[in-house]
């Protein structure tokens, strides 16, 4: 008996429960090369050697589950996701698109085949908040690891190389290894925000990736008595933190489709009696095309200058990474177009401005396109009330495999 869409959707919401319960606290703690992606990594291959795939493991620790094609030579269809999440996470970012890429390719594998090879791929460490840069596993494979990678340090101190050595990986791979390159990448993804919830549409087909900068900014002052520096005479590191905050605010509302995100501030010596001496800050800045982003990098520098001058102090901008707007190709993306209609939906299109792993291989050549899965709950992510319902799972679930199913012919 043919299993139907919606029975596919709860099994796939069972796993996505499953996977929750990793590292649960408020919500989920996988963080991206620590001990909760590593178990979530083995709990999918598990369900991958159910579905009778074949299951490997790159370099980069990136795991893929395929189904082999008729026709070998050809290259292969690559779809999936990630694993890890940020801190108490929700249950569908990153997770859903493995998950749903494990169920349409074991469908079509289990329907005959396709000329073409498939593969599901769970990508390592997307989620940039533990190191300050993420995407690893797929920039490992396109070769766009920095020359610092495996000396970033997470918040205990403990590098990107440790981590990657204490899984078992060894040392980080020099260069990439898209030889062949896959065919096309597919990735489904929750939006992350309210737009098609609102819209009443239970699917989006992605149009591009929206660019984005990360900085870190050290403002350095002077450390004083809180009760005997005179105002004119101080120079809080913290109060110049604070005016670029502002500054950036206002810089990134007055660039359309433009967004900045301070949301990490490290005070010292962080006691309640004691003016700050240093502060530093990370700025997540974004924008959906080339010159806007430039403008509000440019201008987010020049705030932070501006500020610290104002507050007595100086500062040190580090940029640690930056990804330009990418489109995504017209064939993968016609391919899910013709999916949704005729799935009965309509073809909404929309931006994405979240970072995914999709990005990263449309940089590096690959054809490239994302299908969307309504989020509920307001579009809340990166949080334990992140939602989806099940009809929408179920709509993704018959959509990709018919994607797919196109795009392996």
């Amino acid at each position: 008996m043919q299993t139907t869409a919606q029975e596919r959707a709860a099994r796939i919401v069972g796993r996505l429960d499953a996977l929750f319960e990793i590292g649960r606290a408020a919500g989920t703690n996988r963080p991206g090369l620590g001990a909760g992606e590593q178990r979530a990594h083995d709990l999918v291959t598990g369900w991958m050697r159910d579905a009778g795939l074949e299951v490997s493991v790159d370099r980069a620790g990136n795991l893929f589950g395929r189904a082999m094609g008729a026709e070998p030579e050809l290259p292969e269809v690559w779809t999936g996701s990630h694993l890890d999440t940020p801190p108490d996470g929700g249950r569908f970012d990153g997770a859903l698109g493995v998950l749903a890429a494990l169920d349409a390719v074991e469908a079509i594998g289990a329907d005959g085949g396709a000329p073409r090879g498939l593969a599901a791929v769970a990508f390592r460490l997307e989620e940039g908040w533990r190191f300050g840069r993420g995407c690893f596993g797929s920039r490992a494979v396109c070769g766009m690891l920095e020359d610092d990678e495996a000396d970033l340090r997470d918040p205990d101190g403990v590098t990107l190389g440790e981590s990657f050595a204490g899984l078992g990986l060894g040392e980080l791979p020099e260069a990439g290894w898209l030889d062949p390159p896959p065919a096309c990448w597919v990735e489904t993804h929750i939006e992350q925000g309210p737009t098609l919830a609102d819209a009443g549409h239970p699917l989006g087909v992605v149009t591009s990736i929206a660019g984005m900068a990360g900085i870190e900014l050290v403002f350095t002052g002077r450390r004083g008595h809180a009760g005997t520096v005179p105002m004119p005479l101080r120079a809080d590191a913290l109060a110049a933190a604070a005016g670029f905050v502002r500054a950036a605010h206002e810089l990134a509302r007055g660039l359309a489709g433009a967004v900045a995100t301070i949301g990490r501030l490290d005070v010292s010596p962080g006691a309640t009696n004691t003016i700050p001496g240093r502060v530093t800050a990370f700025a997540d800045l974004r924008a959906p095309d080339a010159g806007a982003l430039a403008a509000l990098v440019d201008g987010a520098v020049a705030a932070a200058r501006s500020a610290a001058e104002e507050a007595g102090c100086g500062v040190e901008v580090v940029p640690r990474w930056r990804y330009e707007p990418v489109a995504m190709h017209p064939g993968p993306m016609e391919a899910l177009r013709r999916a949704v209609a005729a799935a009965g939906l309509e073809p909404v299109e929309l931006p994405s401005g979240a970072g995914h792993d999709a990005a990263i291989l449309a940089e590096a050549g690959i054809p490239t396109a994302m299908l969307f899965v309504r989020s509920d709950a307001g579009g809340v992510s990166h949080a334990p009330e992140e939602d989806t319902g099940a009809d929408a799972v179920a709509a993704a679930v018959a959509v990709l495999e018919a994607a797919l199913t196109e795009l392996a012919a």
